[in-house]
């Protein structure tokens, strides 16, 4: 395999973690339109059965797998069982994510690592859990955000564990490069998903604070999951070393490249002014 020869789902078996609802559900509903198997990961049950219940009727192979990522054994016990259902994994999509709202300031150092724990180690840790299994012609796609490509004032955690992935996957292609495996980072920028809404509330974080925020994430938010699941399906299949979703994420790529120094002030203008039209 070269990085010209695309990734091929059809016939092959796809892990999707945080599958339950969001661009996970469309990814793995997208990957089973085009002939995939899959493998479900999430903490929220039901959503989990509805996405594999959708999925299912590609006529493909559906199994789902019930677990908190953030758990330091969960990787492990989940490439066993997936290898153990499959015999084998072709595609890993390192979707799970949540959120952090607050200044660095206003988070605890608990929450931080509530948020490293799923956001980044169980990326690496799925990842790791899962490469003895990968032959030539796999692929790993990692969800990122545009919040990996610049920091705006108020997710300094949340950012740090982006930057994270984006590090991660932008040494783990090179590495893997001898051994035919792809790697895929996408930075997702205004996707209509809850987590948000979802997102843990920092402990120094006032009423005001947190109500400002959901308020300026809600004309934030506006790309639908099914839109942005194409584009990173669309990604993998082309083996792309990066794929950028939404204006915003082009704006910010820009911004962080052209004006590093100064690139959190000038973007967070940026979304105040596209938050007031």
């Amino acid at each position: 395999m070269n990085r010209r020869e695309p990734f091929r789902p059809a016939g092959g078996v796809a892990l999707v973690t945080g599958a339950a609802s969001g661009m996970g559900e469309q990814v793995a509903i997208q990957l089973a339109a085009l002939g995939s198997d899959l493998a479900l990961v999430d903490r929220n049950v039901d959503g989990l059965t509805n996405t594999a219940e959708e999925a299912a009727r590609a006529g493909v192979r559906v199994t789902t797998y019930a677990m908190d990522l953030s758990e330091k054994a969960a990787a492990a016990a989940l490439s066993e069982s997936v290898i153990a259902d499959h015999g084998r994994a072709t595609l890993i999509v390192n979707n799970a994510g949540v959120g952090l709202a607050g200044m660095f300031a206003q988070v605890s150092m608990d929450e931080v690592d509530w948020l490293l724990d799923i956001n980044l180690r169980a990326t690496m840790a799925v990842t790791s859990a899962f490469l003895p299994h990968l032959g030539p012609g796999a692929h790993i796609t990692n969800v990122s955000s545009l919040f990996g490509l610049i920091g705006p004032v108020g997710n300094a955690a949340y950012s740090a564990s982006k930057f994270g992935v984006r590090g991660f996957s932008q040494v783990l292609r090179a590495e893997l490069t001898p051994r035919q495996v792809g790697v895929t980072a996408v930075f997702p920028g205004g996707i209509r998903t809850a987590i948000a809404k979802n997102s843990r509330r920092g402990t120094g974080v006032s009423d005001a604070e947190w109500d400002f925020g959901q308020a300026m994430f809600e004309k934030f938010l506006v790309i639908e999951p099914s839109t942005a699941a194409r584009r990173i399906v669309a990604g993998t299949i082309r083996r792309k070393a990066r794929v950028l979703i939404g204006p915003e994420t082009y704006v910010g790529d820009a911004v962080a490249r052209l004006a590093p120094a100064a690139s959190t002030r000038i973007f967070e203008e940026l979304m105040r002014l596209k938050a007031r039209l």
